[in-house]
């Protein structure tokens, strides 16, 4: 009878894996809609991209009337892809991150469907003027919406499946956007659904894994950044990236805090807002003018760093001042569009300049300015999302590389501790805030 009870206390119940697996076809089938439906926003946004591309190149060619077509087409839109979110669903502007975490702690409800279409067309037309947005946090709200619809048709539902259903929605879009099911399976247990039983991590592992081989099957299974793989980094070489934490920590907040003053003009009225839309138009104008390669989100902008483009330190810090001057503006235009790629761009190029001053002022370490490029993107995210693990497991899994995780976790975590200590939030819980402080005034 002792081993019995042994044996009962240390495996779980037939009935125990029953109840902890009995959303298993909810999850196959979340994960097949949200990897089928983040494959067609992929191939829409490339179509809407390579359009804004070749509408550029002819632009660029009439030095009279090229920056007024291209204003022409930024302005008409940034007016539609605002008009589908002001019109279908207001709560599905933005990344939707803070949307879906309202709705797991039962602040929000979730019009799923108004909101799958509005994400989805505003981001395509915003793609089309060249945004500086990124597609994660869509796939992210796109995926819960899809969770939070399956909970709504399936039949014998109970009432708690649907926080699940919409939390394992969430990894399984996040899964989609970068091939990444072990970074979209992370970000459910660290960011979205923190106090996470059984059946919910099982629930997001299925639809996670389900959704990865949609997206591997139809879009391939490179990672999503392409580079030559590095060897670790000597020893002696990891206190290099304290400093990268710190200023990750330092800009991160910089960042979250311009995010949280530029909230303010998704809520102004209607001709102060046609003022503030035509100014973004013509600094997005400027911008497609001079540096094309600055605007939307930024991967293969990313994929030119690893690859080896060389830039000096003053173009680099230029570059960091446009991106981020413009991922504000973008984010607070009213339209679709994520912060997620955005700020692994932004770490992107504050790690490459601190990799290539590091070059200037120490030589005889001869470091790659690469290496620090990758490491800078997790300790960025880590400094803006402080969600160092979703940052690590993500880069890891972005770039194939293993070899990187010395100075990720020390990057990573630095960023963290700094961020912490000036007492700045995670993004996306100040943004959650700053949305239900409305429900207050």
């Amino acid at each position: 009878m002792k081993i019995d009870q042994s044996e009962t206390k240390l495996y779980p119940s037939a009935d125990k894996v029953r109840r902890n697996s009995r959303l298993l076809p909810q999850a196959v089938l979340l994960g097949l809609l949200t990897g089928s439906i983040s494959v067609l926003f992929h191939l829409a946004m490339d179509s809407a991209e390579a359009f804004r591309n070749n509408f550029l190149a002819f632009a660029l060619q009439n030095t009279e009337s090229g920056p007024w077509l291209i204003m022409g087409l930024v302005l008409i839109s940034l007016v539609l892809a605002v008009g589908v979110i002001r019109w279908l669903a207001p709560e599905a502007s933005g990344s939707g991150i803070p949307h879906i975490k309202a709705i797991l702690i039962g602040r929000r409800r979730c019009r799923w469907l108004r909101v799958l279409i509005a994400k989805f067309f505003s981001m395509l037309i915003g793609d089309v003027a060249g945004l500086v947005v990124g597609r994660a946090g869509p796939c992210v709200h796109m995926g819960s919406a899809i969770g939070q619809g399956l909970a709504n048709l399936w039949p014998n539902k109970k009432n708690t499946d649907h926080l699940i259903l919409v939390a394992a929605g969430g990894g399984a879009g996040l899964t989609a956007a970068f091939n990444a099911p072990l970074s979209g399976l992370t970000f459910v247990l660290e960011e979205l659904e923190r106090r996470c039983s059984t059946l919910e991590f099982f629930t997001a592992a299925i639809a996670c894994l389900t959704a990865d081989m949609v997206c591997r099957a139809v879009l391939g299974q490179q990672p999503a950044f392409h580079f030559e793989n590095f060897t670790t980094p000597p020893l002696n070489l990891l206190i290099a990236f304290l400093p990268l934490g710190i200023l990750s920590a330092l800009l991160g907040s910089l960042f979250t805090r311009s995010l949280l003053w530029g909230q303010r003009l998704i809520t102004l009225h209607l001709w102060p807002k046609w003022f503030w839309w035509i100014t973004l138009t013509i600094s997005l104008t400027v911008t497609a003018w001079k540096t094309p390669e600055l605007l939307g989100g930024g991967h293969n902008f990313v994929n030119e760093i690893l690859e080896g483009r060389q830039l000096p330190l003053e173009t680099i810090a230029l570059f960091f001042i446009g991106r981020f001057v413009l991922t504000i503006a973008c984010s607070c235009s009213g339209a679709a569009g994520g912060i997620f790629m955005p700020v692994l761009v932004l770490g992107a190029l504050l790690g490459w300049a601190v990799g290539v001053a590091i070059q200037l002022l120490f030589p005889e370490l001869n470091v790659d300015s690469k290496l620090f490029a990758v490491v800078g993107m997790a300790a960025y995210f880590s400094g803006v999302v402080q969600a160092p693990l979703t940052a690590i497991v993500l880069i890891i899994e972005m770039t194939s590389n293993y070899t990187l995780i010395l100075p990720l976790f020390i990057a990573c975590f630095t960023a963290l501790l700094i961020a912490n200590w000036l007492g700045n939030p995670p993004v996306y819980e100040a943004l959650l805030e700053n949305d239900l402080r409305k429900d207050r005034i």
